[in-house]
């Protein structure tokens, strides 16, 4: 078995990227929110740490995002409780899709988790800034000091790009992207037969 680990910036694209590989994935941001949204053990630490902020089952994005803006190592906290649940969840999708050849991981914290990133290959999603920005502008939930504290809790973009086997550059036309994705995708699959001949 492939796994494939998407990595880049936020608002590089990754998620657009991991779709057009056409295989399962495993999407970090959908896995966080049926957790706020179903699982109360979660609700519960939550608020026995950060009584002021955590009032409402299902957890409310709002309310976590007031307590990262208070206070920044209110993340870790966050991280703490919700990231073992993330990881728990992503070894039963392996399990599940244990018969398939390739799998992508949509997991911003992907390369940072020592647990997994030996058993992954990494391929790096390399967008402009500019163009980034303009996006990230576009999003409802825009919030630049928000934005600024998860990038803090990342390991730096150069370190990630320097580390990827594969990069692709999106310049945000989507056809280019496919295109892309399709060429690398057959690149891994390549190697992977050579290697397992």
């Amino acid at each position: 078995m492939i796994k494939i680990g998407i990595l880049g910036d936020i608002g590089s694209g990754k998620s657009f990227t991991a779709k057009q590989f056409g295989e399962p994935i495993f999407d970090a941001d959908k896995e966080v929110l049926k957790i706020y949204r179903k699982d109360r053990d979660c609700f519960i630490k939550l608020k026995r740490k950060m009584p002021k902020f955590i009032n409402t089952f299902p957890i409310k994005k709002k309310e976590l995002k007031k307590s990262i803006l208070y206070c920044k190592k209110n993340l870790k906290k966050i991280e703490r409780i919700v990231h073992p649940k993330v990881q728990k969840n992503m070894r039963k999708f392996i399990k599940l899709n244990k018969k398939k050849k390739i799998l992508i991981f949509d997991v911003p914290l992907l390369m940072e988790n020592k647990n997994f990133k030996k058993n992954f290959l990494f391929v790096f999603v390399d967008s402009k800034k500019k163009d980034i920005l303009k996006r990230l502008k576009k999003r409802k939930n825009y919030n630049k000091k928000m934005i600024i504290s998860l990038r803090k809790s990342q390991l730096p973009l150069e370190f990630k790009r320097k580390k990827s086997e594969y990069i692709i550059k999106n310049d945000f036309k989507r056809l280019n992207l496919k295109k892309r994705v399709k060429i690398i995708k057959k690149k891994i699959l390549n190697n992977y037969e050579r290697s397992s001949t």
